[in-house]
């Protein structure tokens, strides 16, 4: 670890969930999100879901030199840091849209009915395009703060 520079802390996390909150609201309510989610299929998700860890990872570890991934606490081989990351940048969008019932209101509004068999896979596309969004903030806010 670089001299002078910070370990990762709880504080952390704290500061990635206030970036990621704060970018991924607009898009859990804006209809085009869940529009393009209910056209999307596994595999649209899989890539989405890819592109938000490499721009995670990207944004931790290759615009800023003082960090060392290698030198980083690990869980099961992955820096803490981006683990934290990746959970905040799906998790802030996941429950801003149970909180905000964004699931069944377009579910509804796109007329795909309101069972879980489809409520389920349509909120898990609609997070993954969030996330690529909220990962940015939260990847932000922990290098800036």
């Amino acid at each position: 670890m670089a001299r002078g520079r910070k370990r990762y802390a709880y504080a952390d996390t704290a500061q990635q969930i206030v970036g990621g909150f704060v970018l991924a609201g607009p898009f859990v309510v804006t209809e085009e999100v869940w529009l393009l989610a209910s056209r999307m299929h596994w595999y649209h998700a899989a890539v989405t879901v890819l592109m938000v860890a490499v721009i995670g990872y990207g944004a931790l570890y290759k615009t800023d030199d003082g960090r060392d991934p290698d030198r980083e606490a690990e869980v099961v081989g992955v820096p803490v840091r981006f683990v934290s990351l990746m959970v905040v940048s799906f998790g802030s969008v996941l429950v801003l849209s149970l909180a905000l019932t964004a699931p069944t209101t377009f579910a509804g509004q796109l007329e795909l009915g309101a069972g879980m068999g489809v409520i389920a896979p349509l909120t898990a596309k609609a997070v993954s395009v969030g996330a690529i969004f909220s990962v940015v903030g939260a990847a932000t806010a922990d290098s800036l703060l």
